[in-house]
């Protein structure tokens, strides 16, 4: 062979080497950052180009898929969007996922390698198999409960089984309905532009990723923690607490909301029923700042990861105060700010006799014929207290219910525990008070009860905003809904 003719099937091969090692970097090395860029549409094309797993609420979609006709061949369609926007998030063609349709998107798209027997021969022929299913916690009746209740109020609801941790309902208002953008048509396009620019935040999860001040259902934290630590030992014996109680390091005064709170050595149980402001803020300063944020820990408080599986907002409880803010952060004010998520894991906890289990919002996900992918069991989130404390905690709840501001919250036939709040916010506390009730029930035969619910309204135009007139009744219904379909 020539010198030229060699010289050209070396370059040849070099141009193969080449070829070859640029192929290997752009398909092995640069796949995942091009196939996530977004200027790459063929995921999306894909994830789109056949019907889409569903969403079930008790073993029932409120999800589905329609054709389009265009360039993605289906949307995402929702049976009543509004009612279960909380739960499910969103999947649009144009502006993503959020929520269990952005967690679970592989799963409900078909493309995670779970859904096959055969995933290395699926990678291969670049097969897609059927969208599974994600199977909810949610009650539906417990969640018609908590939006009728809400109405067109600002607000949320949680409800949680405290044996298991599934969540029982999830609402909140005011909502919107995720299939008006599922599409990539103009129409979508100006429903995601009405629902960003509304000053009611439709799009925020006030369940999940909002906190407020929770006023005096924090005092439930409070008395588990000053049982805990010995600073109280007998609900019904007088506890010491001054009044006036002037907060240590100051020349102020803890006020109270009820003449019934202002005198000396008020017991426990007296506390709570008439929600007392300084026996309670005096018991948290004698507890202390650090026995206070364990406890509220132990229900959720201060935690960044707190998965269910959609990350939930941060809980606060400082860890750094003086003794003046300790008294009170432990009526639920100062910085204190708290989800309805976790709020509802501090009545859980007390329910279940002390031990607060991990929420859940899915049960198993399947595949399309039905088969279990995965199922999730109930899992250990914290021990608050011990079951004799939560046998105390529980008689205090049931005496609001049954002598003080939770009377709104009674069902015939049950025992409820609960704990009203009004949380003071805004510019000299000039805004309207955020109205809160935590609480729980369960038949009068016994047994741990089957479920406990937290409820804020943050916006009302009512006259009354207290807890125990706008809270206590959402609660109640909740409850009555889960009792009734046990």
């Amino acid at each position: 062979m020539s010198t030229t003719g060699r010289r050209a099937g070396t370059f040849c091969l070099l141009l193969i080497v080449a070829l070859a090692a640029q192929a290997t970097r752009v398909q092995i090395f640069q796949a995942d950052a091009l196939n996530h860029n977004k200027a790459n549409q063929r995921l999306t094309v894909e994830r789109y180009d056949q019907p889409r797993g569903n969403v079930l609420v008790a073993g029932e979609p409120v999800t589905g898929s329609t054709p389009t006709g265009g360039r993605y061949d289906y949307k995402r369609t929702y049976t009543d969007g509004p009612a279960f926007a909380a739960v499910t998030g969103y999947a649009s063609q144009v502006y993503g996922n959020s929520q269990l349709e952005g967690i679970y998107d592989d799963l409900l798209s078909g493309a995670d390698e779970r859904l096959s027997s055969w995933a290395v021969w699926d990678a291969v022929a670049r097969r897609q198999n059927p969208g599974g299913d994600v199977h909810t916690t949610i009650d539906p009746a417990a969640q018609q409960a908590a939006l009728r209740g809400l109405g067109r109020q600002q607000g949320a609801v949680a409800a949680i089984e405290p044996a298991t941790g599934r969540i029982l309902a999830l609402a909140s208002t005011p909502s919107y309905d995720p299939g008006s953008f599922a599409g990539s048509s103009a129409a979508d396009r100006e429903a995601w532009t009405r629902l960003r620019a509304d000053t009611d935040q439709p799009m925020l999860n006030r369940a999940l990723r909002q906190i407020y001040p929770p006023g005096s259902t924090f005092k439930v934290v409070t008395a588990t923690a000053a049982l805990s630590a010995g600073a109280v030992r007998d609900i019904h014996a007088p506890t010491g607490a001054p009044y006036p109680y002037v907060m240590p390091g100051t020349t102020t005064e803890l006020v109270n909301d009820s003449r019934a709170c202002d005198e000396a050595g008020l017991s426990l149980d007296e506390a709570m029923v008439n929600s007392c402001n300084s026996t309670m803020g005096w018991l948290g300063v004698q507890v202390g700042l650090e026995r206070m944020a364990s406890t509220a820990a132990s229900f959720g408080f201060n935690d960044a990861s707190l998965d269910v599986p959609v990350r939930a907002a941060r809980s606060n409880f400082d860890t750094r105060m003086n003794a003046s803010q300790v008294a009170l952060s432990s009526i639920g004010q100062y910085d204190t700010a708290a989800t309805p998520l976790v709020m509802a894991m501090v009545a859980a906890g007390v329910a279940n006799n002390g031990t607060v289990m991990h929420p859940q919002l899915v049960d198993k996900l399947t595949r399309s014929d039905g088969t279990a992918v995965q199922v999730m069991h109930p899992e250990l989130y914290r021990q608050a207290m011990s079951p004799g404390v939560a046998a105390q905690v529980q008689q205090l709840m049931v005496d609001v219910v049954e002598e003080g501001t939770g009377r709104r919250a009674r069902i015939p036939g049950a025992t409820v525990g609960g704990k009203t709040g009004t949380a003071q916010h805004g510019t000299g506390n000039g805004d309207t008070p955020y109205a809160w009730f935590i609480g729980w029930a369960r038949p009068d035969t016994g047994g741990v009860p089957p479920v406990a619910v937290a409820v804020v309204i943050a916006d009302s135009k009512a006259t009354d905003v207290t807890g125990g007139s706008l809270a206590a009744p959402i609660a109640r219904s909740v409850l009555q809904a889960v009792l009734a379909g046990g």
